[in-house]
């Protein structure tokens, strides 16, 4: 979401042609972001996180965990169509989305937070466990979950979850715990200025701009202006978090090996194809599926094709 001045249009500013106003839309995405979930916030290790639940309790339970820098409502349009057959939830990680900002992070942390939105959502309310999904990040995440607590979780599926190096334009993902705080990010004196400067990371031009739009509008936050001039917009996420980030107990379950566990991921993926052939601690037992003409954000590219690869994944799996 940073400027690059180096990178076409079509992928540093995506947005800007539109001007503020929301791109047309398909009636299918209209319908599925009609269908409000419910929102809360439980505590998780002293901060407070954002939960999102749809479906009746008691039904099959799924959570879904976002990538980095995202939020809840990325999944605002495709958990409605797991709804009718289980019980949803989906958080937003701690800085991020509504969630509180923490001095420091951990997988650990994040681990907890999961936990206690899945059981505030009820979705061990069930007689079967939930299945943990995590996109990206979110998949880093809920794959710590699957090897620390088994117990917690029927099956793993990864969306385009890479272990390996990261690409070169997310480096500064790279922990540095002796960076200083930032208070925030770049505040813009308008929405309209705001979700112009929108892209998603690693770069790539989205493949639908209507949910390109819905997620950048449900990424900013309204923020004073530095100069007093009034409320401006800025993005919700933590920029402290990534180099304060501690990756110690990501590093230490390693060597364990995951219980049911299934990847999904874009077939023009960077992240998917930066880390194949390289070390990393995605298990050999782990199965790859490619969804056809998408690139890392598989929910903004095909987001037809990859409910049906979620659907059949968990029709027939584990």
């Amino acid at each position: 979401m940073n400027d690059k001045t180096d990178l076409p249009p079509e992928v540093a500013a995506p947005l800007a042609p539109f001007k503020g106003e929301r791109p047309p839309a398909p009636e299918w995405f209209n319908a599925a972001i009609a269908e409000e979930p419910e929102r809360f916030f439980v505590e998780s290790g002293g901060a407070k996180i954002e939960c999102l639940a749809w479906g009746e309790r008691g039904k099959p339970g799924l959570v879904f965990v976002h990538g980095a820098s995202a939020h809840a409502d990325w999944w605002s349009f495709i958990a409605p169509f797991f709804s009718k057959d289980y019980r949803v939830a989906a958080l937003s990680l701690s800085g991020m989305g509504d969630s509180d900002w923490r001095e420091a992070y951990g997988f650990d942390l994040f681990d907890a937070e999961v936990d206690a939105c899945a059981r505030a959502a009820g979705l061990y309310e069930s007689e079967v466990l939930p299945v943990y999904i995590g996109h990206s990040f979110g998949g880093a995440v809920v794959y710590v979950c699957s090897l620390a607590h088994p117990e917690r979780m029927r099956a793993t599926l990864l969306l385009d979850t890479g272990f390996g190096p990261p690409p070169k334009e997310s480096a500064a993902h790279a922990a540095k715990p002796d960076m200083p705080q930032v208070r925030m990010g770049r505040i813009y004196p308008s929405l309209e200025a705001a979700i112009a400067r929108f892209r998603l990371l690693p770069s790539q031009a989205p493949g639908n701009l209507y949910i390109a739009d819905f997620i950048a509008r449900r990424s900013l936050k309204r923020v004073p202006m530095p100069d007093g001039s009034g409320m401006g917009w800025t993005w919700k996420f933590d920029p402290n978090l990534f180099p304060h980030l501690d990756r110690a107990s990501l590093r230490a379950l390693a060597a364990r090996e995951p219980g049911p566990c299934f990847h999904i991921h874009g077939d023009r993926s960077l992240v998917f194809q930066n880390f194949q052939g390289r070390p990393n601690l995605l298990a050999a037992s782990v199965k790859n599926i490619a969804v056809p003409d998408s690139a890392h954000h598989l929910m903004i590219d095909q987001p037809l094709a990859l409910v049906a690869a979620i659907r059949a994944t968990l029709a027939h799996w584990p």
